[in-house]
């Protein structure tokens, strides 16, 4: 099952995300949703005592990312006994894994951010398969299609504790104003946008190339509206080459963006050296005169704009990702938590990360979606992450993952290289679009072979 929201819910997707243009933004806070009376809302799952029991539990997760799942830690501890160490990983997580393993050290529990990791922790036989309770609360709490890609084999190995839409734009609404632009809903829209933008003194587009994973989500978005979702599924399984004709529209569309450095903040080089975090920040730091004006990637951005002075719904709004071919795309991505111990605190872990308790206390902290359908949707702090996450439980079974997170870790996965080390180069060079994709076809025969 792959995990891109399809094409054929993107009526849905417009009508949230015009939603989110106009929403305020309500007081972030660090509990659960407000239940009207004393205390915090009913536990929806028993849990075991764990008294004395150690459970490590690692991820490459950092910043307010981490410091918002270890308060549900925290509360797993208080409700168990247990006592939970976060333990931050490496990317890639696989390699990280592999150390702390042959070391004879591996932690209780790892959330994975592709189903390829997790098809390769089964196959190196590292992960143990999903207990009976945690089995139960996701048959309660998941459709079908969330609980299938947390599989391998017909086996269940992966609990699907966070999710994202991937396929949001966020401006600079001060920006917008002064500049007289609008929003755009097609790609040739967001270009004129982009000159608009740039006209008005400010450099319209934000890039985190110094993480290549943004790249690979500026091409799949791209490419899922252009090329439609079955060759996006045949080129994630590699069943279409890289050399293919609608792989060289996809980047030629995408050269319109990265071949003119006066569009993007820093120009190629500066892009290079901006991390996904600053990317946000920079485009939401300095009023009406930022760095960048737009900024794209998924709802978690919302994390790193908490870390300035904007405000979502004012300051900061945020619209589709334009359409490039015949509709307007919505990629997706998540992360699975796989016990690599036969332990019942790990498998404990599981069942209260199936559940929507676990949910509720990340999902007031902002910045988080879940694709638990249990989770009521009072717990998120504010209307844009209330509609995003109403539009991913809506989806329900019909949608894809994203695609480098489908492919093998080594070409889809690994900083430095494959597709994110190749889609840097390109947006160095972006007039050399055979030899990108000569190079894409290249690494991609080797890391499948393998």
């Amino acid at each position: 099952m792959r995990a891109t929201l399809r094409t054929s819910k993107v009526a849905v997707a417009f009508a949230v995300v015009a939603a989110l243009t106009v929403a305020g933004c309500g007081e972030d806070g660090d509990e659960g949703p407000k239940t009207g009376g004393s205390g915090e809302p009913a536990a929806s799952v028993e849990l075991p005592r764990l008294n004395g029991e150690k459970i490590e539990v690692a991820a490459v997760w950092s910043g307010d990312e981490q410091k918002n799942f270890v308060k549900v830690l925290d509360e797993f501890e208080k409700r168990t006994g247990a006592s939970v160490t976060f333990v931050p990983a490496q990317d890639p997580i696989v390699n990280f894994l592999g150390t702390k393993i042959a070391g004879g050290s591996p932690p209780d529990v790892a959330l994975l951010p592709q189903p390829g990791a997790i098809r390769q922790a089964v196959e190196r036989k590292w992960a143990k398969p999903v207990g009976t309770e945690a089995k139960a609360e996701l048959a309660k709490n998941y459709s079908a299609g969330w609980q299938k890609i947390g599989q391998v084999g017909g086996e269940q190995y992966g609990v699907y504790y966070k999710a994202a839409n991937k396929s949001l734009i966020w401006y600079n609404n001060a920006v917008f104003e002064n500049a007289g632009a609008t929003e755009p809903k097609t790609w040739k829209e967001f270009l004129a946008t982009a000159e608009t933008i740039s006209a008005s003194g400010v450099t319209p587009v934000s890039v985190a190339g110094a993480d290549g994973w943004t790249l690979t989500d500026w091409f799949e978005n791209i490419y899922l509206s252009q090329a439609g979702p079955e060759k996006y599924d045949q080129l994630a399984q590699h069943k279409l080459k890289w050399t293919d004709a609608s792989v060289t529209q996809a980047l030629t569309s995408l050269a319109e963006l990265f071949g003119k450095p006066e569009l993007i903040a820093g120009g190629a080089d500066g892009a290079l050296q901006t991390e996904f975090p600053v990317s946000v920040t920079q485009t939401f730091t300095g009023g009406a005169d930022p760095k960048g004006a737009m900024v794209f990637e998924g709802d978690f951005v919302g994390v790193n704009i908490a870390q300035t002075k904007a405000k979502v719904g004012t300051d900061a709004k945020v619209f589709p990702f334009p359409a490039v071919g015949a509709e307007p795309p919505v990629v997706t991505g998540g992360d699975a938590a796989v016990a690599l111990k036969d332990s019942k605190g790990a498998q404990a872990l599981l069942t209260f990360l199936a559940s929507p308790d676990a949910a509720r206390i990340q999902a007031a902290a902002g910045g988080f979606v879940s694709p638990n359908k249990g989770l009521d949707l009072s717990a998120y702090p504010n209307d844009v992450q209330r509609d995003i996450a109403k539009a991913l439980i809506d989806a329900g079974d019909d949608f894809r993952f994203d695609m480098s997170d489908q492919m093998p870790q080594s070409f889809g996965g690994t900083p430095g290289k494959g597709f994110w080390k190749t889609l840097q180069d390109f947006l160095k060079n972006p007039k050399d679009i055979a030899g990108t994709q000569a190079k894409l076809e290249a690494d991609a025969a080797k890391a499948y072979k393998s």
